[in-house]
């Protein structure tokens, strides 16, 4: 089998890898998904106990009759939002207590007990289709979104539909309640509409108008018996949704047969000043008082404030503010708290300087960590990720313990890692979780294919620290190991990675250059991950040397690094490509730099198209996926951040787009869009080939039928990798 064929069909290679870990209070069981091979998509819900390693599956998704081809358009809009490609049970939420989880399949609604060895999911009554679940803190109770309306329904067989009833419904055409707004889902990490309130009382719920927003449609050609989708898309300098926040008390199901759902208390600030809810949720449990917490963000990003409330009267009380000059990122993981209450927050230290953790007001651990987020709090110990200072391809979890006042890294070990035991990238910050002392951390590492899953029981205490694994199902690559060379780039110290074919010898013929950049905010490529660099490996070995650069505007360095876009997306970013490439040219003397082709998807799209636009000098060839042409037809909260309002400075959006460089290209270019892309949609890619055209200038168009912003059809997939090769070898065969 191709690789290419083989990495389509395990939506590379995460198939079969354990993920969306739930952790019991004592540390002795973790909850799970995976499927039950390395192409198996139908991902079932596992249960593994810690002390002795035994694992079973609680919900098999082909048990329960499931299809994920019928899913809700609130559903798939929701796993488009979070890139999930997989089927079957793909989220899932547990009780305080981890003795019941539930889970939805195609718009069905059911639960399983998690303690027994026998329990059998069952299916709830609720009203279908059902979105986006969500576990009562006692397990007596769920709350759902159905058509817009935030329902709960009871577990308990007390009555025949289990008191089924609506909290509240949309009061308007384009209103939703209990379900993220777009940019809050696509640009914020906030997946998530409504939230439990600690003791079940009560739920906090996001009430969304998307009235004011622009709507587009997004038509397939190849379907023109289908009606376009309709979507509301806030556009760069647009109106965005309104978003409001109310509180919502649970009542049982015979008070609501006699006297309905209370009214709504609503949390009000300042919208007009704060218009972006962040995050949201609640501080406090059963013996206290559940308080609201929220963050909320101005339009232009500079200020981020940390709100309080109270969920009986809605009064919003300011707790914490951060401001910027330039902008304020959102910080995964924060705000949390301690059991003691205290507050665990991310900012900048002095107003100005490198971001660090805070718990109230002192910073925690080592000042010289380039901090990526809070990935868990466990009691009074505060687990986070960063990359040790000068080595950003690393992504270590740091544990402190705020009774000891100590602070460390995790090491993980038995894994053989090549400069120290917690060497390699630990992607903790999503999947990670410390409960009762009990760790799940997820390692990869150049070292070893894949992702490992370690439990480390008495995280906290390394001389009686044990650990064990939870194994992978997912497939190995059959593909050479890869072939990297790594280093710091030029008088910035940009980090490069360079892939070689595993068969090339320095005596054979120099290597065209293929340049694989994303080199835009909020993603990182050069890291000490096997796993980052197989499709690299794959075009090496079709006798290219693949080249990644993370130039400026890409995390792992600070903050200063990531600001230095600001108003121009364009030519800082093109510049680090150009010096990285240079840099290779140097220090490899087998690279030949005339024939370089450089190929990249989303912004790495952008880059690629804007390289052979600008800089034809250099680069001789592109393919662009999905690339941003106009800036002004991305998002709000993204594009503003980094551009500004267009209507402000027009030209600054100007200087950033590829429209008004049509006209010189003259290297081959193909452009890859998915037609029924709502994220980047194929206006971009549209508008781009008819300027293309009216300059008279050539290039290719491979349009997508039915596909979004990430194929994930296996033959499609499989077909995009080797077409790309095709073209740019005949398109780098002539230069030279």
């Amino acid at each position: 089998m191709s690789f290419p064929r083989q990495q389509a069909r395990t939506q590379r290679f995460t198939i079969g890898v354990p993920r969306s870990f739930e952790v019991s209070p004592d540390g002795r069981r973790v909850a799970f998904l995976r499927g039950r091979d390395g192409i198996d998509t139908a991902t079932c819900l596992w249960v593994h106990e810690v002390e002795g390693g035994a694992e079973r599956v609680v919900a098999d998704p082909r048990a329960l009759g499931a299809d994920d081809e019928n899913l809700p358009p609130e559903e798939r809009a929701r796993r488009e939002r979070l890139r999930e490609s997989g089927g079957g049970i793909v989220s899932y939420t547990v009780d305080r207590a981890f003795t019941r989880a539930v889970f939805t399949l195609s718009g069905r609604l059911f639960y399983v007990d998690l303690v027994g060895d026998h329990a059998e999911p069952r299916e709830l009554p609720a009203t279908a289709p059902v979105v986006d679940p969500r576990i009562s803190p006692a397990g007596d109770r769920v709350a759902y979104v159905s058509g817009g309306a935030l329902r709960v329904i009871d577990i308990a067989d007390a009555e025949p539909d289990h008191g089924d009833r609506v909290l509240v419904s949309p009061d308007g055409e384009n209103v939703t309640w209990g379900l993220a707004d777009f940019v809050a889902a696509e640009e914020m990490g906030r997946y998530r509409g409504f939230w439990w309130a600690p003791d079940g009382s009560a739920l906090l719920a996001a009430r969304v108008d998307e009235s004011p927003v622009t709507r587009w449609y997004v038509d397939d050609p190849a379907a023109p018996e289908q009606e376009p989708t309709t979507l509301r898309y806030p556009a760069a300098g647009t109106d965005n949704s309104e978003v409001r926040l109310a509180v919502l008390t649970v009542v049982s199901s015979g008070d609501f047969a006699r006297a309905g759902a209370p009214d709504p208390v609503w949390v009000e600030w300042d919208r007009e000043a704060l218009p972006y809810l962040a995050t949201a949720g609640w501080t406090g449990g059963p013996d206290g008082s559940p308080t609201v917490i929220f963050t909320a963000q101005s339009r232009d990003q500079r200020t981020l404030t940390l709100f309080g409330a109270d969920p009986v009267t809605g009064l919003a009380m300011e707790t914490r503010t951060e401001t910027d000059d330039v902008w304020v990122e959102l910080m995964p993981g924060v705000p949390a708290h301690t059991d003691k209450g205290e507050l665990v927050w991310i900012g900048r230290e002095g107003g100005t300087g490198e971001r660090r953790v805070f718990v109230g007001d002192r910073a925690i651990g080592p000042a010289d960590v380039y901090v990526r987020g809070v990935v868990d709090v466990d009691g009074d110990r505060v687990l986070y990720s960063g990359s040790p200072a000068g080595d950003p391809g690393d992504i270590s979890l740091w544990l402190a313990d705020l009774g000891t006042g100590l602070t460390a890294p995790i090491e993980l070990p038995g894994h053989g890692c090549s400069k120290s035991a917690d060497a390699g990238a630990h992607s903790g910050l999503r999947s990670g979780r410390l409960r009762g002392d009990t760790l799940v951390a997820q390692h990869r590492s150049m070292d070893f294919p894949g992702v490992r899953t370690l439990l480390l029981r008495n995280a906290s205490t390394e001389t009686r620290r044990t650990h064990a694994d939870i194994e992978s199902f997912a497939e190995t690559p059959e593909l050479p190991e890869p072939r990297v060379e790594f280093w710091r780039a030029g008088e910035r110290g940009i980090p490069c990675a360079l892939v070689l074919p595993s068969w090339y010898r320095e005596d054979l013929r120099p290597l065209p250059v293929l340049m694989a950049p994303y080199g835009g905010p909020h993603a990182q490529r050069v890291l000490n991950a096997r796993g980052a660099f197989l499709s690299a490996q794959w075009y090496a070995e079709q006798g290219f040397a693949v080249l990644i650069a993370d130039g400026r505007g890409t995390p792992g360095i600070g903050v200063e690094w990531e600001q230095e876009i600001h108003l121009d997306l364009a030519t800082g970013v093109l510049e680090d490509q150009v010096t990285a490439l240079r840099d290779a040219a140097e220090r490899f003397g087998f690279l030949d730099t005339s024939r370089v082709g450089v190929h990249g998807w989303s912004f790495g799209g952008y880059l690629s198209a804007l390289a052979v636009l600008r800089r034809p000098d250099v680069f001789h060839a592109a393919v662009a996926g999905a690339p941003v042409v106009d800036w002004r037809l991305y998002d709000t909260h993204y594009t503003e951040r980094y551009l500004g309002l267009p209507q402000d400075d027009p030209g600054v959006y100007e200087r950033s787009s590829l429209l008004e460089d049509a006209a010189k290209l003259e290297r081959p270019l193909m452009l890859i869009h998915g037609l029924s892309d709502d994220n980047v949609v194929f206006a971009h890619t549209q508008r781009m080939s008819s300027a293309l055209l009216a300059a008279g200038r050539g290039h290719t168009v491979l349009p997508l039928s039915g596909v979004t912003h990430s194929p994930s059809d296996p033959t499609v997939a499989e077909n995009l990798m080797l077409l790309q090769v095709e073209f740019l070898k005949d398109a780098l065969r002539g230069e030279g």
